[in-house]
């Protein structure tokens, strides 16, 4: 492809936050007409670096051109009217508006006069381009986070901007809608825009971009055009040492799961949600002590409401469900639903258990218990007493992690565990997961990543629809199922 100059320049990028230095020199030069991936490891910079071009976060240092033209202390506002708009990882919807409000009230220029039926209009032709299927009317609180994902992306093209930057753009979507996304994203670029995505998935990266460049310590390590670069190559740039795999070896565990004990049990469980419609349909199911149980399903499957059984956070509206005392949950949208942003790192992990806790708290005890939780996973934060806000969203995942296992429950559920994680992240929890299974916990994952799932599953399930099927663990046998051809 050849590019028509640059579109985006960033030279020597210098940002501290407090004593933590976010960017220390680092630079992104992305020709015109180009898909341009951004990686790095959880903390390298790379969220950091797309909120300076977007406006969002004013420099130290260093200098920033936007389609040839200077920028200096520019705002949100002026990085739109230089024709660059971004999709943060954070959503910054609201919940209680339509889709077609949300997009309204980011762009107020495109609206001078509100109108209900041109916003749902301007929203669907926006979407029907992107091959988004999405409806313009639907309160934004009553979708799921890979809709709502697609929402943001909306609201970012509503500009029709010549650079648009997106952070972490698949994490929430399936395989399929991915595919969709970058068959679009392509065709954009095609048209002479630009586009740069940051992603911990360097086989996404080395597939989809023409170029990409990696960060490590804030610092910009390698810059490289995809056909003269490998995927090792990347890793390696990434993790500044030999090359891990993510997944790993298959490992099950070798015992027989009718010999084992039943932990979590469902007995012709239903949940139907408050519009009345089926959202688990009867489902009888075991998970047992020392076992992983995958769970496979695409966007508006069974799986939300089987996880939300799972873990006691739901009742079934008939049948039964049998569960121990103790359970891990890690949901998949972790800003609304695991932490308290603005909290301290001790105050959130009070949060496990609180409803149960008598008496007074004993700080203290909480104090150590996070200090070994940050040590233990890793997480990158100043102390125990920093906001959960202050934390990268790695970080912030690899936190709710700890504290959901610290008390070695009898089960453990997750819904897309590595989703916002690098890669060395990533398998961490693959292993600590492994292990939870090891001690004798029942697991349960939800991944959108099918070859994760089958790196960690002892048994697989999927869903389509309200149904629930046990199929073989076979890619293309899964893969069948998700779409619904048996």
């Amino acid at each position: 492809m050849t590019a028509g100059g640059v579109a985006l320049d960033l030279r020597g990028i210098h940002k501290r936050f407090g004593d933590t230095i976010a960017l220390d020199g680092a630079s992104l030069s992305v020709a015109s007409g180009t898909l341009h991936a951004l990686l790095g490891e959880n903390g390298a910079g790379k969220t950091t670096l797309l909120d300076v071009a977007a406006g969002l976060t004013r420099p130290d240092g260093g200098a920033l051109t936007i389609n040839a033209q200077p920028v200096r202390g520019h705002t949100p506002a002026d990085a739109r009217s230089a024709g660059l708009s971004a999709v943060h990882q954070h959503f910054s919807l609201v919940p209680a508006m339509t889709v077609a409000e949300n997009v309204a009230l980011s762009s107020p220029g495109l609206f001078r006069t509100f109108s209900a039926s041109d916003a749902a209009e301007r929203v669907r032709a926006i979407a029907t381009a992107a091959g988004f299927r999405i409806d313009p009317s639907a309160l934004v609180a009553n979708l799921p986070v890979a809709a709502q994902q697609r929402v943001e992306i909306i609201k970012a093209l509503a500009s029709d901007p010549a650079v648009l930057m997106l952070d972490e753009p698949t994490a929430a979507l399936s395989p399929s809608e991915a595919a969709d996304l970058f068959v679009w994203l392509r065709a954009f670029v095609d048209r002479g825009r630009t586009v740069v995505f940051i992603t911990h998935r360097i086989r996404e990266a080395m597939q989809n971009a023409d170029t990409v460049t990696v960060l490590r310590s804030g610092r910009t390590v390698m810059t490289s055009a995809v056909r003269d670069t490998d995927e090792s190559s990347v890793l390696t740039a990434i993790l500044g040492e030999a090359p891990i795999r993510l997944h790993g070896t298959p490992t099950r565990n070798p015992g027989s799961a009718a010999a084992m004990t039943p932990v979590l049990v469902l007995r012709s469980s239903t949940v139907i949600d408050a519009g009345g419609v089926t959202r688990l349909s009867p489902l009888s199911l075991a998970v047992h002590a020392g076992e992983v149980l995958g769970v496979a399903g695409i966007d508006g499957g069974a799986q939300h409401a089987l996880l939300r059984v799972l873990a006691g956070r739901r009742r079934p509206d008939s049948g039964t469900a049998e569960l121990p005392t103790t359970i891990g949950f890690v949901p998949e949208d972790r800003l609304h639903d695991s932490i308290i942003p603005e909290l301290s790192l001790v105050e959130n992990l009070a949060l496990r258990g609180a409803g149960k806790r008598h008496g007074r708290i004993r700080w203290s005890d909480l104090t150590n218990a996070t200090r070994q939780a940050i040590r233990g996973f890793g997480v990158q934060a100043r102390d125990e007493y920093a906001p959960a806000s202050s934390l990268s969203g790695g970080n912030q995942q690899k936190f709710v992690l700890a504290r959901e296992l610290a008390d070695s429950p009898a089960a453990f559920v997750a819904e897309n565990p590595t989703r916002g994680l690098d890669v060395r992240a990533a398998s961490d929890v693959l292993e600590r997961i492994r292990s939870a299974r090891d001690r004798g916990a029942a697991v349960v994952v939800y991944s959108s990543d099918l070859d994760e799932l089958l790196s960690i599953a002892d048994r697989i399930v999927v869903c389509f629809g309200s149904s629930v099927h046990e199929t073989p663990l076979d890619a293309a046998v899964i893969g069948r199922a998700m779409v619904g051809a048996r």
